[in-house]
């Protein structure tokens, strides 16, 4: 029998504003539609730019941010890739993390408007990913940003996406990746793990899950015909990737999957620094004062602190 966790009471609470029914084609131009945002802080500008796709395909918008102090040493760079189940959200969702991270940390940040399913399957999302990536890489000196200090940072199927990112990347023998931070990854379409089953799991359920792979993978899906660039889950060498965060909830369906993940990592030979938040479903972080936000913020914080040092 699978037993589900108590979650912690802040972030039942902030759970209990989500809808009760599972993403699906009926409810997905409702669930798009996001409420405004909190105020952004002045203490960052922004940027919009569109950069080339891949050929043949569209370009990519980006969001640039950048802290406001004036510098000119070339800062290191975080390329992130926003949450939604492959099927929903936009770069403006990162515009928070960012006005944290640029003063603090000193980054700037590169947030990725990719295209999302079902409209566009696998591998439009992965191909504007590198297509960014391959762009701030390219274009260095103009961002003031330091090439061999680039990373990749992604939440929910964004950290599925930067997990599979870090993988294309490797298995085209390119050192544009200095660091992958994967915050509860999206990462198995199989659903097999115990935690993937569990019945009544706030935010994100396994009905919704189901619905974002399919929509993403299209007739692969339910097949043995998905590459880990898809699934990074599936990837069965993780040899010659760059150092990871990976943090999930002990109440969230990727638990398992993103434990495992981490896990062989390390044995893999790849640095991979793994948090467990008990108490904690998916997208915790929308209970910012819970114990579990508050500490995984601090983790990924210092963790990409060392990374940049």
């Amino acid at each position: 029998m699978l037993v589900n966790q108590p979650l912690d009471p802040a972030v039942e609470a902030a759970a209990a504003a989500f809808p009760s029914t599972p993403v699906d084609a009926d409810s997905l131009p409702a669930r798009r539609r996001r409420p405004p945002g909190p105020p952004l802080s002045d203490a960052v500008e922004r940027l919009d730019r569109v950069v080339p796709g891949a050929p043949g395909q569209p370009d990519v918008p980006v969001r640039i941010h950048r802290a406001r102090d004036g510098a000119e040493d070339p800062r290191p760079c975080v390329v992130s890739l926003h949450g939604g189940g492959l099927v929903m959200g936009t770069h403006e969702a990162d515009d928070a993390l960012f006005d944290a991270w640029c003063p603090k940390q000193g980054v700037v940040g590169v947030a990725v408007d990719y295209r999302l399913a079902p409209e566009v399957p696998y591998p439009g999302a992965l191909d504007d990913a590198y297509a960014a990536l391959r762009w701030t890489h390219d274009h260095a000196d103009e961002l003031g940003v330091d090439p061999h200090r680039i990373g990749v940072r992604g939440v929910s199927a964004g950290g599925g996406l930067a997990a599979a990112l870090a993988l294309h990347v490797r298995d085209r023998g390119e050192s544009l990746l200095a660091f992958q931070l994967l915050d509860c990854p999206m990462l198995d379409d199989r659903q097999c793990t115990p935690s993937s089953r569990l019945e009544g799991l706030a935010v994100w359920s396994a009905e919704s899950n189901a619905f974002g792979w399919r929509s993403y993978l299209g007739d692969r899906y339910g097949t043995d015909d998905v590459p880990a660039t898809a699934a990074p889950a599936r990837a069965t060498d993780l040899s010659g990737l760059p150092p990871a965060f990976v943090s999930v909830g002990s109440v969230d369906g990727f638990r398992d999957e993103d434990v495992d993940y981490a896990l062989r990592l390390n044995q893999a030979g790849v640095p991979c620094e793994l948090h467990v938040y008990p108490g904690a479903c998916h997208g915790y972080q929308m209970a910012p004062r819970s114990d579990a936000a508050r500490q995984s913020a601090r983790d990924a914080a210092r963790w990409l602190a060392r990374q940049i040092a």
